[in-house]
């Protein structure tokens, strides 16, 4: 699947980061205080689930369910008739696909999602916001990211009214687009800690036996 091989080849970079040079943009009175809602709300959601829709650069959609656990913890289950999952519990994040039986995993510290995922996220007082967008039904921020691990730039979109994440777009260094939109999104649910837990053994033998063909 291209979103797979995508995902192997740049990490983390083809679902939330580009790697395009950018700077930090002055706010507005207006865009300042606007982030600092937003911010407030994603400080007040330690958990949040729903579902998605991935726009893929090829035009092809994929859809699955989210669900997040703050600070640090995401898991991203495509639908059944995809095995890919993405999975972050606090310390690191694997792809891993069942039906290649692959394991990719990266420290969570060293990828974009850290950014989403940090429970002190201040996003008007964020030195990698660098342009801002406020419309009478949403805002629009654009931030970069210098992680190791797809580093680079991420788009993301704020319903205006409840302050709550709709929306991001990834542009590569080609100007490929990736967007992923959730909805039927839910907070405050308790989630089974069980949906962030990752398999290391597994990963570690999966990595032994590709060593070895």
């Amino acid at each position: 699947m291209r979103l797979y091989r995508f995902l192997r080849r740049a990490g983390l970079a083809a679902f939330l980061a580009a790697a395009l040079p950018a700077s930090a943009s002055a706010l507005t009175n207006e865009e300042s205080a606007v982030l600092s809602d937003i911010s407030a709300k994603l400080a007040a959601t330690q958990t949040m689930n729903g579902e998605f829709i991935q726009y893929n650069p090829d035009g092809k959609e994929v859809q699955g369910k989210f669900f997040i656990a703050r600070p640090g913890k995401v898991r991203f289950q495509y639908d059944t008739t995809n095995s890919l999952s993405i999975i972050a519990d606090g310390k690191s994040v694997l792809v891993h696909d069942k039906q290649l039986q692959t394991y990719d995993i990266w420290p969570l510290s060293q990828t974009p999602l850290r950014l989403l995922l940090q429970s002190n996220l201040d996003l008007s007082k964020s030195d990698r916001v660098t342009a801002v967008s406020v419309e009478p039904d949403l805002v629009q921020v654009e931030m970069i990211d210098d992680a190791k691990f797809g580093g680079g730039t991420l788009t993301l979109v704020f319903d205006r009214l409840s302050a709550e994440l709709r929306q991001w777009t990834v542009t590569d260094q080609r100007g490929v687009q990736t967007m992923v939109t959730l909805y039927n999104v839910e907070v405050g649910n308790q989630l089974a800690a069980d949906l962030f837990k990752i398999d290391y053994n597994a990963a570690t033998n999966a990595s032994r036996d590709k060593r070895r063909r």
